[in-house]
């Protein structure tokens, strides 16, 4: 980075990021004996419910359409959607994921529970609330201290990966991504979005990857940021494009195209980028970030960091005290 004032806040989110890639493999390595558990009772029964907040519930989004792949009737929801409009869980297994374990949500939601038999949780605290109430998967290093959530999002994503691994998913090409990072040039990327007044955030696969870029960029950048599934932004939504309102697509190995969305968005004169792990050559004329052909948590491991770069330095040509929160917490105690 250039040598200038760094915010304590963005000090911190560096700090968490140095380090992210090498505790999210020795959370993966950790994991094994509770995603043994968690994969048998997922197994049983077929169903799966993912619950969440924040960041979490994007992590959750992202792991969700593997699960559904693998055979498994998954539901993401957020915790606050269940407290106020609940589904039955009685029997169903449920995985709670909060890198905190201690938010409000999740103190309601365990009293809320009559029966724990069949509920896990997802952590970075394993003597939290949550890791008190459930057998947990504790991620590797402790508390995430930066307020937008980096490295935890990246150590959420590997205990997933070892649940799924537990239920036959192969693990190599994630583990790959999580070994040999990627570091894509992003200065197009950045000079073509730094001026946008909203950046839209969409994918299809990787929709949940896209709902975590657009909260970092609300949380880092104080602006307008959406998350929208490919078909849902062209679904009436295409009206707000225009030059100020950039895109950021995000593409796995997958079977539904983004070309159309891509090539009408640069028509409409957004500026586009294309974050692309896709097998496909594009022919639009996005702003292209290759990386290794890969499907779902795969793609989402290998574009989680760059992407959190991205959101970063769009951020710091718009805000003076980067990752130091107005009105926000790191652990929201109250509703």
């Amino acid at each position: 980075m250039a040598s200038q004032h760094i915010p304590a806040g963005l000090a911190a989110i560096e700090k968490e990021m140095a380090r992210q890639h090498a505790d999210a493999l020795a959370s993966f390595d950790g994991a094994e004996a509770v995603a043994k558990k968690i994969a048998a009772s997922i197994r049983s029964s077929g169903r799966l419910v993912l619950l969440g907040m924040g960041g979490s519930h994007a992590v959750n989004r992202i792991a969700e359409c593997v699960y559904r792949r693998l055979g498994i009737a998954a539901v993401s929801l957020p915790i606050s959607e269940q407290l106020y409009s609940p589904l039955d869980l009685t029997g169903v297994p449920t995985l709670i994921t909060s890198q905190s374990g201690e938010s409000i949500e999740v103190h309601r939601l365990l009293d809320s529970l009559p029966d724990r038999k069949q509920v896990f949780g997802l952590t970075l605290e394993g003597g939290s609330a949550l890791g008190k109430a459930a057998p947990c998967l504790v991620g590797h290093g402790g508390t995430e201290h930066a307020f937008a959530a980096t490295r935890s999002l990246l150590i959420s994503l590997a205990l997933h990966l070892r649940v799924l691994t537990e239920l036959g998913d192969n693990p190599d090409a994630a583990l790959r991504a999580l070994r040999a990072p990627q570091q894509p040039d992003l200065g197009d990327a950045v000079q073509a979005l730094c001026h946008c007044q909203v950046v839209v955030f969409s994918g299809r696969i990787l929709r949940g990857l896209a709902e975590a870029g657009a909260l970092a960029l609300m949380e880092l950048g104080r602006m307008p940021a959406y998350a929208l599934e490919v078909g849902q932004l062209r679904h009436g939504p295409l009206e707000i494009l225009g030059p100020g309102m950039g895109v950021v697509v995000l593409r796995a190995e997958e079977t539904g195209s983004s070309e159309t969305l891509l090539r009408e968005s640069v028509e409409a004169g957004s500026p586009t980028v294309l974050f692309d792990a896709g097998a496909e050559e594009t022919q639009s004329a996005a702003i292209h970030v290759p990386f290794p052909t890969s499907r779902d948590i795969a793609a989402a491991i290998c574009m989680l960091p760059p992407l959190q770069r991205l959101v970063i330095e769009i951020a710091r040509g718009r805000v003076a005290d980067v990752g130091t929160p107005r009105r926000s917490s790191k652990v929201t105690r109250t509703e």
